[in-house]
Order: structure tokens, then sequence, then C-alpha cells
């Protein structure tokens, strides 16, 4: 089976470029300097209007920070995954845990309810929980189709044998997707040093501004389609 490869865009110029590129997903996001937020409901609506052939998954992520969510957090996340489901999205990507960095059951429960038969993807908190192979168990009980994760590491690569270790532990009932620093240089020896299913990728660039300013606002990331275009490519010329 081909590895899967997805993008993780927070415009819709990205949008429209990863799928163009050939991308088998694309997670939806803003803010993706702070490694994603929910997007707004326009870049969603625009996103599912203009992508023709990649999957579209959205990111559930009220805030920067941990992603352990007070009540109220809860019920938007609610709300912006029924949007999402409503919206025409493939799926969406969640998390929660709780104070003390467990996996949030309860939390997990309402918003894989919430997703409708929609595919869930548990996203990074995995590498902020302890045990993670058992709290693998719980989210294949939970119904969760994937999980992205670096391996408890800064990187992929660093990660490849926690990587390895949930590759084995999920025995194929969820897909294992690394991230973290997975470019076109290295997305083979992270493939072929763990095992996993499919990848996921951020690949951008500064954007610096174009003329001085009396107040600097500070630059801007776009997608890097020469990146992408070039790990598309290693993946499918290896045949991986």
């Amino acid at each position: 089976m081909s590895v899967a490869v997805e993008f993780s865009v927070d415009s819709l110029a990205g949008a429209r470029a990863a799928d163009r590129l050939g991308a088998d997903r694309i997670e939806l996001c803003s803010a993706g300097a702070l490694g994603g937020l929910t997007p707004g409901p326009g870049l969603l609506d625009a996103a599912l209007d203009s992508v023709r052939d990649a999957a579209v998954h959205v990111l559930v992520r009220p805030r920067e920070g941990d992603f352990h969510y007070r009540t109220d957090e809860v019920e938007a996340m609610l709300a912006e995954v029924r949007h999402a489901v409503a919206a025409g999205a493939a799926g969406v990507v969640v998390g929660a845990l709780t104070e003390h960095g467990a996996l949030d059951e309860a939390v997990l429960r309402e918003l894989v309810s919430a997703a409708a038969g929609r595919q869930v993807t548990f996203h990074r908190a995995i590498d902020v929980c302890e045990h993670p192979e058992l709290v693998l168990e719980r989210l294949v009980e939970l119904r969760v189709d994937r999980v992205l994760s670096s391996g408890r590491a800064p990187h992929a690569e660093a990660g490849s044998a926690a990587l390895a270790a949930l590759v084995r532990a999920a025995e194929g009932a969820v897909e294992v997707m690394a991230c973290g620093g997975v470019r076109a240089h290295t997305v083979l020896p992270v493939v072929a040093a763990t095992g996993v299913a499919a990848v996921h990728a951020a690949p951008r660039r500064t954007v610096a501004a174009g003329r001085a300013r009396p107040v600097d606002f500070g630059a801007h990331a776009e997608f890097d389609i020469d990146e992408a275009r070039a790990l598309v490519a290693a993946v499918r010329n290896a045949g991986v």
C-alpha cells in the first residue's frame, strides 16, 4: 500500500496548490505559525469549493497552548466539528487531554460523535501523553481513524523509534501518520525507519514585507510549492 501524503495548509492558495500537486489529504487550519488553529468558515467553505481531489480534513483547535479545554471551549469545538461536517469536510482533526495530561475520553467521545461518521484524526496531543501505546488502544476503542505524531520528539527523524513502536502497537487498527520536520530529503528515511502509512508536512516559506513601514507587523508565511512538489515526487517516485 502506498504512503499517503498530507499537507497542512492555512490559506486558500495553499489548499489549491496542495490539491494540484497531488496530496492525498489536506489538513485545513489557520495560524500555521501557532501550530494551527481552527480555520474560519470563509476559508473552510472556499477550500471545500476549490479542492477537487484531496480529502479535506479540518483542524479543530480553539487556541494555542495545551490541550486541556474548559467547558465553553469544548462547546465551541463541538460546534466547529458540526460545521465542518455540514460543510462537506472528509474529516476532522481533534484532541483533548485532562488537566493531568491523560486522554480526555469524555470530550473525545463527544467530538467523535459530532463528526457523524466522518474520519477523525487525533492530533499531536498524543505526543504529550504518558504511555502513548496505551492511549492508542483507547483511541481505537473510541473509533478514531488516525493518529498524528512526531514520536514525542521535536521532529519525526528523532522520534522514529517511538513512531515505529506506535505502528507496531496499532496493528493496522488505526493509521499512524508521521509529522514534524517531514521534508523532501527526510521523508523516505522516516518512512523506512517507522513503517508509517502516512506522512504529514507543513511546507512554508517566509515572505518579507514589501516595503518599510512606520509600524512593523512582521512577515508572514505561505505554502512552499517547491518543497511540497519535491516531497510528493520523492514519495511517488520511490513507490512507497
